[in-house]
């Protein structure tokens, strides 16, 4: 009778251990779960989220330009992202020069064309040649006058240069739409620059000057 008792008495105590291991372990894992969103969580505050404001700022770390992976995390980053607006800025006027320096050679090489063809009627003029071989020649000279159609690839390389001014320019809007202080104070430093050392050239003498000449437009 008492050995009977006692297993009776045994059967629930080790049933009640069961379920208090079992709560213990559930209520573990739902711990460890729990831990582990929150570093998932934390982890991503520490990140940060991208800084976008269609008001002028001033945001450096965080801030985000053009897309996703242009996301400033260091004061570093920031700085070359500054340098590198800077440089744009340059080279949206180093492209414009090199434009109208091609336009220029364009016409020169027209121009030296046009004067060497008369010279060669001359020569073959002086020598007994047949005057009417010579008069097409000769009057090559007059295409300097009434302008220059430039050649199919010398086309090309004029639009090329006019579509590298474009996508720069437009680059140059697009980082200017986010209204960040500090990138529009680089966007006029690079103009700065680039102006001051690409359209120091001579004046006066019937030429035109690069204000006269070229649009301050961003896109133009």
């Amino acid at each position: 009778m008492d050995m009977s008792g006692m297993s009776d008495m045994s059967m629930p105590m080790a049933t009640s251990t069961t379920m208090d291991m079992a709560t213990s372990t559930a209520t573990s894992a739902a711990a460890a779960t729990t831990s582990a969103m929150s570093m998932d969580m934390g982890g991503m505050d520490m990140g940060g989220a991208c800084k976008i404001s269609m008001l002028w700022n001033w945001n450096t770390i965080d801030a985000c330009f053009i897309s996703s992976s242009w996301h400033i995390r260091s004061r570093g980053m920031f700085a070359g992202s500054c340098i590198g607006v800077i440089l744009l800025g340059i080279l949206l006027e180093c492209l414009r020069r090199a434009a109208k320096e091609y336009d220029g050679f364009l016409v020169r090489k027209d121009a030296v064309e046009g004067l060497v063809a008369p010279v060669r009627a001359n020569e073959a003029n002086e020598d007994g040649g047949d005057p009417a071989k010579a008069g097409p020649q000769a009057t090559s000279g007059s295409v300097s006058q009434t302008g220059y159609r430039p050649k199919v690839y010398e086309q090309a390389i004029r639009a090329l240069l006019h579509t590298a001014q474009f996508v720069v320019a437009y680059f140059l809007m697009l980082l200017a739409m986010y209204y960040n202080g500090y990138f529009i104070i680089c966007i006029f430093i690079g103009a700065f620059i680039g102006s001051f050392i690409f359209q120091w050239e001579k004046l006066g003498g019937g030429r035109k000057t690069g204000v006269a000449n070229e649009p301050t437009v961003c896109c133009g």
